[in-house]
């Protein structure tokens, strides 16, 4: 009589090395760039793209959306992306703006509540979209996120017409469906990406967020002074369908129902997939009490958090720094002030290729993961530190900058796909769980910042920054001790032998 037996997998680095040898003896068409599994990376770096830019663009109309020139929100915003003011800053008069566009009388605490309210949104659900995706499907879990996301844009300037209550309550749903969207991603590649191309995949297909960004920053003013600020919203969540649909059409949430993947590759990702025959996650409940305690989920959530400080005070705080010191309002120029994203996006995704590459020459994977991660935090912090001692020199600080912003993507191969190393089967909702609790650094800088600033303008900036290196100093201290990469014991897939 046939009975049913629980075997645990255990696999180590010596399991990793064998993998890369067998990588080495696969026909080069499988590995190649013109793939399904790249494909699908590049279908998702677009998808992003679309849903960080809806998120972006307010920051950049709000200087249209008010009937005043005084837009010094920028203090109050707890977004991690920049708030670009690419329409001219407080030197434009709503005359020079697109005419016969409403405004509204919106003072700036009340355009900073506006900014926010989409972290409060997201705070709620990023965790629990990771769980969703787990259960359910990336495809489903991601593509109603965008979808949702795009009405929402549509209909932001209607809700503005409502009423201030209006706006901030369709930017918390907004955030709602964001933080569905950002963490229900990445689940995909717990059945789509061999562990030694993880890195990549991950920082192709998260690199459209800062793509993102600089479209907002670049075409948002344009757009706003052609055609009116509420066409901005309109064209992005429009934008937001079309990739809305090719998500729906091409993408699946594995190789094997993927109707159009050609079978060599399929055997491929298949055979090197740590759930080969598995129990179904569907049929397990999930091991909250293990994850609890588990040490490196929590450096994965710390380090997360101090990361999220750093890219708030670089993103949002370094530009008012810079106009406030040199009298030059950096974010009266798109072109300039989207440069750092630039180098940034350029940064993620060479930072996946470079950390793939380590693992090619012996590097252990915890090592080539920790070495993502204090490149991604230690330097760019540290380049910021010394801004109010640079001071005299403007294109020195630029310069700081833009690499500190680059340096800071390196982190997408580090700490943001460490969580598919730890736990594949769970990667998703532990993704989900530390950038939920990373999102709360979005909410604390602000109050932070702003409180130091208050009290002494120059004292107040080095203050910042320098709490800004010690919280990312201990964050990356904690991971340093406590992360791993091996498949934790709570994690390790079981699969069902009958004898």
């Amino acid at each position: 009589m046939a009975t049913v037996m629980e075997l645990s997998l255990t696999r180590g680095e010596s399991k990793y090395s064998q993998e890369m040898q067998v990588d080495k003896k696969l026909p080069g068409k499988v590995l190649g760039l013109c793939s399904t599994r790249y494909g699908l990376a590049l279908i998702v770096h677009f998808c992003n793209l679309s849903l960080i830019a809806q998120n972006v663009i307010i920051y950049i109309t709000m200087v249209a959306m008010v009937n005043s020139t005084d837009h010094q929100s920028l203090i109050n915003s707890s977004t991690e992306w920049l708030p670009v003011d690419s329409l001219g800053g407080r030197n434009n008069s709503p005359k020079s703006l697109h005419a016969g566009v409403p405004s509204y009388d919106w003072s700036p605490k009340i355009q900073g509540i506006i900014f926010s309210s989409v972290s409060y949104g997201m705070v709620l659900t990023l965790a629990l979209s990771g769980y969703l995706a787990g259960r359910v499907g990336t495809k489903r879990v991601f593509g109603y996120a965008l979808l949702s996301s795009s009405v929402l844009a549509l209909l932001t300037p209607l809700a503005a017409e409502f009423g201030t209550a209006s706006i901030i309550v369709t930017r918390i749903v907004h955030g709602l469906s964001q933080g569905i969207g950002f963490g229900g991603q990445f689940a995909l590649w717990e059945k789509w990406g061999p562990p030694h191309e993880r890195s990549r995949l991950c920082s192709i297909a998260l690199s459209g967020m800062i793509l993102g960004s600089v479209a907002a920053i670049l075409l948002g003013g344009y757009i706003s002074q052609a055609l009116g600020w509420p066409f901005t919203f309109y064209i992005f969540g429009g934008i937001g369908f079309v990739f809305c649909f090719l998500w729906f059409v091409l993408v699946y949430d594995d190789p094997i129902s993927h109707p159009w993947i050609s079978t060599s590759e399929k055997e491929y990702i298949i055979s090197f997939l740590d759930q080969q025959v598995h129990v179904s996650s569907s049929k397990q409940s999930l091991p909250i009490k293990a994850i609890f305690k588990s040490l490196p989920c929590w450096s994965l959530c710390f380090c997360c958090f101090s990361h999220h400080w750093l890219l708030n005070i670089l993103i949002v705080y370094t530009p008012t720094y810079i106009s406030s010191v040199y009298n030059v309002n950096i974010r009266d120029n798109g072109v300039l002030a989207a440069f750092p994203l630039i180098g940034a996006w350029i940064s993620a995704i060479l930072g996946g290729y470079l950390a793939d590459f380590l693992l090619t020459k012996n590097f252990r994977l915890i090592t080539v993961r920790k070495i993502a991660t204090v490149l991604g935090n230690l330097p760019a912090s540290a380049l910021i530190v010394a801004l109010p001692y640079i001071n005299s020199n403007y294109i020195i600080t630029i310069t700081f900058l833009t690499i500190s912003c680059g340096l800071s993507q390196l982190c997408q191969a580090g700490i943001y796909v460490n969580a598919l190393d730890i736990a594949p089967r769970y990667s998703s909702f532990l993704t989900g769980v530390s950038k939920g609790f990373s999102q709360t650094a979005a909410i604390l800088v602000p109050i932070i910042t702003g409180f130091l600033l208050s009290q002494d303008s120059e004292l107040g900036w080095k203050n910042t920054f320098f709490l800004m290196f010690a919280v990312n100093l201990l964050g990356l201290i904690f991971y340093i001790i406590f992360g791993e990469a091996d498949i934790q014991d709570w994690a390790k897939e079981r699969k069902l032998t009958r004898l």
